[in-house]
């Protein structure tokens, strides 16, 4: 029992002791009061009659005289005269007079007063005495009526009485449903702080939740600073702030291999020329500010052109990742070579630079790639300063947004889907949810096409909420036909549909059995830019049971507070982090310092794509919870 609920049977026990108490004190006072009013008037009226029968003079007939006078005036039940003998000389009679209260109440509060006796004398001799019993019926009408009033008056005391009850309980529930939430919340992975109540002892409570939650705040913000210190030293150009090399070609190496990611895209490499002579004429400490507004000015044009990652390979190279590139590659190629023209020209150091770009696809060889962007850089160099080298041949299906929408759209229609299982597995090979990613039949008869060749054309579509609904439906049959946890992937853009949670919802509430084996994931990259939608997904989510988790994660974790706050179950590094981490000991210190952390605040915390034996073991002896890639063999 709630202490709210303790509190108010306390309260309905006191009040109703209490006004039983004072409702029977009232009552039998009342009673005592007229059953001794009514004993004093036949004591009185007694002695009044043998005081009149007892003149001088007076005789038999006279007593009978006086006792006739009386009956007839007065409410008597009975008058009588009794002789010394005990006989009776003279009586009168009359029915009990009927009471108006219930025959209940008379009956359980009925009165009985005694009798009044005094002794009568005729011609100065005893001559036995006199018993006068009045009627009743109006002490009963009267304690009745007093009933029913004292019986109002507390009621109405009552009704007081629990009104400031309801104010004061009011005043205690609040701050405790307050502290409540807040603890709730602590457990949800968000820190809130609220306002201090009157009540002094609630204040105590309130003020030391407050500064645990400000605590816990804290730790978690130096936490995330140190994880992201460490990240910027394993995966960071210490100069420029850009990828180094070994996280660009991972970034690379997982943007080609993505089941959802890109299907094609664009890799630019750009060299700024002669960097050495450079370093000679313009001093060391004047080179390295003249390579940080290069980096400044290629990020720039990367962020225009809706780059995936900028990397520096080496002290004059450095790299794009453009996704969609269906268009010309010249665009964002010429976009850089004018940026850093007019950078360079600008400080008249006699430096320029050369680009060349190639299209790449999805599956592609990354060595094959980077050989044919290398041979379009060589081939700008000898063209001389600002060139731009073009390699503009890839292997990406060409199909207009009409042709896109009306092949997504027969797809889902009939059905033509299908998961493809890979399993997630704790660090002592136990399997834990299967990975689903989902492949249409773009064709009839035609193969099943994985989403990297049908992802971007139907976020352009807006399709992916209909299609998110089919493999989270494929998802939730294979649990029910095998018990076996599943994880799908969810576009953060499927939450931008109106329709898409309710359908969801509805679809959990169908499987109900089945729901709480479902994990929905959701990259990280896109659920930064729709948190509200994220929060609200968690919330619906969490009521069917099932599971909602964080992938492709690593990049953008120290700006994700608000959104690990949401509720989240697990997070998934990407590929890109774990990487080789068996031989870089700067990435093992910045994935065990993100495990640290999301452990801290509750979170599961996975690896994707883990490729080698040795990085699993190193993995683990970070802390992980799970992986999945390559190095976990499928079945």
């Amino acid at each position: 029992m709630s202490l709210i609920r303790q509190v108010w049977l306390l309260l309905a026990l006191t009040l109703v002791l209490a006004f039983t108490a004072a409702f029977g004190i009232a009552l039998t006072s009342a009673h005592q009061a007229l059953r001794t009013q009514v004993a004093l008037k036949n004591a009185d009226t007694a002695q009044f009659l043998a005081l009149a029968a007892s003149r001088p003079g007076s005789d038999a007939t006279a007593v009978e005289l006086v006792l006739n006078s009386q009956f007839e005036t007065g409410h008597y039940e009975r008058l009588a005269w009794l002789g010394a003998d005990g006989a009776v000389r003279v009586e009168r009679k009359a029915a009990a007079r009927p009471a108006t209260a219930p025959g209940w109440f008379v009956a359980l509060l009925g009165i009985a007063p005694s009798p009044g006796v005094a002794p009568v004398t005729v011609g100065g001799q005893p001559a036995g005495r006199l018993e006068v019993r009045s009627q009743v019926g109006f002490a009963h009408d009267r304690l009745w009526h007093d009933t029913l009033a004292t019986a109002g008056w507390l009621l109405v005391a009552a009704l007081a009485l629990g009104a400031l009850a309801v104010l004061g309980v009011r005043r205690i529930r609040l701050p405790l449903e307050a502290t409540v939430q807040q603890a709730a919340a602590i457990t949800e992975r968000r820190f809130i702080t609220i306002a201090e109540p009157t009540v002094p002892e609630l204040r105590e409570v309130t003020r030391a939740m407050n500064t645990m939650v400000a605590r816990l705040k804290s730790m978690f913000d130096e936490q995330a600073s140190q994880v992201e210190q460490l990240r910027r030293q394993a995966n960071c150009d210490a100069l420029t702030g850009l990828s180094n090399r070994a996280h660009f070609m991972g970034r690379l190496k997982v943007a080609l291999n993505s089941e959802d990611g890109s299907s094609g895209g664009a890799i630019v490499l750009v060299r700024l020329v002669d960097l050495q002579g450079l370093n000679r004429r313009l001093g060391h400490a004047a080179t390295d500010r003249l390579l940080q507004q290069a980096a400044a000015a290629i990020v720039e044009a990367a962020r225009r052109a809706g780059s995936m990652e900028v990397g520096r390979l080496n002290g004059s190279d450095f790299a794009l990742v453009l996704p969609d590139a269906g268009g010309s590659l010249r665009e964002p190629a010429v976009d850089v070579a004018a940026r850093l023209r007019n950078l360079l020209r600008s400080h008249d150091a006699g430096a320029n630079a050369v680009v060349g770009a190639v299209r790449w696809w999805h599956g592609a060889p990354m060595s094959s790639l980077l050989a044919a962007a290398d041979q379009a850089l060589a081939r700008a160099e000898g063209r001389g300063a600002y060139a731009v080298e073009l390699d503009d041949t890839g292997d990406g299906l060409v199909l207009g947004e009409d042709a896109w929408r009306e092949k997504l759209q027969s797809a889902v229609a009939h059905q033509r889907a299908q998961l493809v299982e890979f399993p997630l597995v704790d660090m002592h090979g136990a399997v834990l949810h299967r990975e689903c990613p989902l492949r249409l039949q773009l064709d009839e008869q035609g193969p099943l096409v994985p989403a990297s060749q049908w992802l971007p054309m139907a976020r352009r579509t807006q399709l992916t909420a209909r299609i998110d609904l089919v493999a989270a439906r494929l998802a939730l049959s294979a649990i029910a036909g095998d018990g076996m946890a599943r994880s799908v992937n969810v576009s953060p853009g499927s939450l931008q549909d109106s329709s898409f949670l309710p359908n969801l919802r509805g679809l959990l509430e169908g499987y109900s059995g089945e729901a709480p084996g479902l994990s929905l994931e959701l990259a990280e990259d896109g659920a930064l830019r729709h948190m509200d939608l994220v929060r609200e997904m968690v919330n619906q989510v969490h009521r069917s049971g099932a599971h909602v988790g964080l992938e492709h994660a690593g990049e953008r974790l120290t700006e994700a507070v608000a959104l690990l706050e949401s509720g989240l179950d697990f997070v998934k590094l990407d590929a890109s982090f774990v990487e080789g981490i068996a031989a870089d000991l700067a990435r093992r210190d910045h994935v065990a310092g993100v495990v640290r952390m999301l452990h801290g605040i509750g979170l599961k915390v996975y690896a994707e794509g883990v490729t080698r034996p040795e990085d699993a073991e190193a993995l683990g002896g970070c802390g992980l919870d799970g992986l999945t890639g390559p190095v976990v063999p499928p079945g």
